[in-house]
């Protein structure tokens, strides 16, 4: 174990080792990754007191020009050992590695520039009223830090979800005491020395490794000094971290689970479609909270669909992160894996004829010690099966026939979740209409995954609560003031 290494918490400017340790497994072959120092309640409360003294001291009172340029400092950081995060996200969720060269590691760097300009040019509301005597008043909206922020991020997209709520956390001159994943702890130490190295005061950030009830998560959300709560994740985990927050009634941000539907109209862009079906059921192994799980395709395109979808589905390459042509890596875990195929035999047991998948592809080396399953097609379920209405997250889409506009517009909204859909058609007048009811905070047009970092981002019903992105982060991540001055 000597040769292994040790991933430590990162508190008040300082690398702190814990006797608790928890191991780092490859879900690629199941070797280990590493070990990680986890947190206790006092390395938690010494994170929120070095952060508490960092949001006293001089860290609030830099101006925007400065804080935004640690922020780039930041992203020229994580840009100069671009290859060691790539290395770092793979080894943890064993991900393709050009998708993580592409979008995890791009995009973590893009969340810290994006963020950095985005503080330089906001504005203030500010309105003209008339005072009780008929005088003129000037009444202007001001931000300002919240104080200490919790940020609990899950194992999906770990440095792209994590840097999403770092960056305007302190963007807008809040301290961070954060707890990644404990499936995915390796990027977040490596962006922990990044922020060291880019010269921020010590407390500002702090990184505490552990797991969620009765652990590192549940210590840092009940804290009673922390000002809020943002978590991305599993809903049932957010309606707990909500029922914590309730205490000392903590602003909370949850980007939380989905059930997201897509829906195919016969005019679509047939292979668009089709290809459009696979990244959004099949990307990152389904392991996307965007991810379309429940698929609908007008009647008379269905059965064309259906195969042409599978002879896709087929062809996808299961492999090492470094293959050149992999298509789909393996779940995050072996216990996720169980939960995935759980479904998969609930499917069979609710009547689910199996298109393709369904089982664990065999490799003959060593990742069959791995976390892999074969990406599954399923047809035939009624909408009320509850393998139509609760989330799976894996390589998994279930295509049903719809008839009319009206009928797949209710089909779709018949859902507790609320965080995406997919339209394909190629008729503009319908995109806009069907759009507009269906019941989710996002709905993508002959696209999907694509959003300008500027809009608002979250769901509704058990998808969450808040937005996220452009203003709506800076937002969330300020104490907001209105100042009224009679002139």
């Amino acid at each position: 174990m000597a040769d292994v290494p040790l991933l430590r918490c990162f508190v008040d400017g300082q690398w702190l080792k814990t006797p608790e340790r928890f191991a780092n497994i490859n879900p690629v072959n199941g070797q280990l990754v590493n070990q990680v120092c986890a947190a206790d309640t006092s390395v938690v409360q010494r994170a929120v007191e070095a952060a508490n003294r960092a949001s006293q001291d001089t860290w609030k009172t830099l101006n925007v020009n400065e804080r935004a340029a640690l922020l780039h400092r930041i992203a020229d950081g994580i840009e100069r050992r671009f290859d060691d995060f790539v290395q770092a996200e793979v080894m943890d969720t064993g991900r393709p590695m050009h998708q993580a060269r592409s979008l995890d590691v791009a995009r973590g760097i893009a969340n810290f520039r994006t963020f950095a300009d985005l503080i330089k040019t906001a504005s203030s509301e500010m309105f003209e009223g008339i005072a009780p005597d008929g005088g003129r008043t000037l009444n202007y909206v001001t931000r300002k830090p919240l104080g200490i922020v919790g940020i609990i991020s899950p194992w999906n997209l770990p440095l792209l979800l994590l840097t999403w709520k770092i960056a305007p956390a302190l963007a807008m001159g809040n301290c961070v005491v954060a707890k990644p994943s404990e499936e995915t702890p390796s990027s977040a130490t490596l962006l922990a020395e990044v922020i060291q190295g880019a010269g921020l005061p010590r407390g500002v950030f702090n990184l505490i490794h552990g797991f969620g009830p009765g652990a590192a998560g549940e210590f840092l959300s009940t804290h009673p000094d922390i000002a809020a709560i943002t978590f991305t994740g599993e809903s049932r985990t957010g309606s707990a971290i909500m029922k914590a927050a309730a205490e000392g009634v903590k602003e909370v941000s949850f980007e939380l689970g989905g059930k997201n539907a897509a829906v195919v109209f016969a005019d679509a862009d047939f292979e668009a479609a089709i290809s459009g079906i696979m990244r959004s059921s099949f990307t990152n192994a389904g392991q996307v909270c965007l991810c379309s799980e429940r698929v609908y395709v007008e009647r008379p395109l269905f059965d064309r669909f259906v195969d042409r979808l599978k002879t896709r589905c087929e062809e996808l390459v299961l492999s090492y992160p470094d293959d050149p042509d992999v298509d789909m890596g393996p779940l995050i875990s072996q216990q996720h894996r169980d939960k995935v195929l759980s479904y998969y035999q609930l499917a069979r047991e609710e009547g689910a004829r199996i298109v393709t998948g369904g089982g664990i592809p065999i490799f003959g080396d060593e990742r069959d010690q791995g976390a892999y399953v074969q990406p599954t097609i399923l047809t035939g379920l009624p909408d009320s099966a509850r393998c139509m209405r609760e989330e799976i997250f894996g390589p998994v889409c279930h295509v049903a026939p719809f008839d009319t506009e009206a009928e797949v517009i209710a089909r779709v909204n018949d859902s507790d979740y609320g965080l995406a859909a997919c339209i394909w058609t190629t008729e503009l007048s319908r995109a806009h209409r069907v759009a507009g009811q269906i019941e989710t905070g996002m709905v993508w047009v002959n696209t999907w995954f694509t959003r300008d970092l500027r809009t608002p981002f979250g769901g509704g019903k058990l998808s969450g609560i808040g937005r996220e992105g452009g203003r709506y982060s800076l937002d969330f991540y300020s104490d907001i003031s209105t100042i009224c001055i009679k002139i």
